[in-house]
């Protein structure tokens, strides 16, 4: 029985992990919640346990500067304070819910391909909280205490939260859309969740990238979703060098641009994609 410590109580993925285990697995795993709100949680004992899954965190891509202090406190030295806590109560392994954002964003119209290579560059404080903890977290690695970081694509499922609902409401709604073509990686929370059972399993540690088999386009994306809905949509592409030309635009970059990870990045010996994309709309949209 392996004994799993989720931070950060009521999260869409801590939730969905929680629900998988004792759905599937239910003699292989313990696993908890834990309310990070407050300093409670300090008091809490993480001795009994072999893994901490740390989910708690700010998301949101063009946060507001106001919210500067509030995305470090929470992104960077929560994580950084529960990783340290962690460790001197006897956890075995640390796996925090990173972000490909630490990359910074895509673009429209030219290639963005996410390589071993690739610096990380974020275009706000939101992704540099994410990548302060990163920092702050891997000294803390050693034989007995393994730090897993994981840097996912946009995550979606039903009821999910972020771009994807956004352009998936608007996908069941529009009469048009562009032809405008571009490539996104993206990973759906059901192969999600079973990767992260996989870095468990493994007492894995270092960085890891885990995205769909497939690459996908706002385009297939919005004739996937209108096509389950029963929704019909005219492609043209009379908006594409009008969207080109809105290359700066924040809204417009999220949508169509470029921002993939090289696939060799996301392989694993273990096959964590249970699920296709074609399949992954029909269970997020579908009845």
């Amino acid at each position: 029985m392996i004994r799993i410590l989720i931070t950060g109580k009521g999260s869409y993925i801590g939730t969905h992990f929680l629900n998988y285990l004792k759905v599937n697995f239910p003699s292989q795993y313990e696993v908890d919640e834990l309310d990070m709100m407050g300093n409670e949680w300090k008091d809490y004992d993480f001795s009994k346990y072999d893994v901490v899954y740390h989910v708690a965190g700010l998301a949101h891509s063009t946060p507001d500067e106001s919210q500067r202090d509030l995305y470090y406190h929470v992104n960077t030295d929560l994580c950084y304070e529960t990783a340290v806590k962690a460790k001197n109560e006897g956890v075995k392994q640390f796996i925090f819910m990173s972000s490909i954002i630490v990359y910074g964003s895509g673009e429209i119209g030219k290639p963005r391909i996410i390589t071993r290579d690739t610096p990380l560059t974020p275009d706000n404080f939101y992704g540099d909280s994410k990548k302060q903890a990163e920092i702050k977290i891997t000294p803390l690695n050693d034989e007995n205490f393994k730090v897993c970081i994981i840097r996912p694509p946009m995550i979606y499922g039903r009821n999910s939260k972020g771009n994807y609902p956004l352009l998936a409401k608007f996908a069941k709604k529009t009469p048009i859309f562009p032809t405008l073509n571009n490539e996104r990686s993206m990973l759906y929370v059901g192969n999600l969740v079973e990767f992260i059972r996989l870095m468990i399993d493994n007492k894995e540690s270092g960085v890891f990238l885990p995205q769909n088999e497939e690459y996908v386009s706002s385009k297939e994306l919005v004739r996937q979703v209108s096509s389950i809905c029963g929704h019909r949509v005219l492609f043209t592409g009379v908006f594409n060098p009008i969207l080109k030309l809105m290359s700066k635009n924040t809204y417009v970059n999220k949508v169509f641009g470029n921002l993939t990870i090289d696939k060799r990045l996301s392989q694993y010996k273990q096959k964590y994609c249970r699920y296709s994309f074609e399949e992954s709309i029909r269970l997020t949209e579908g009845e």
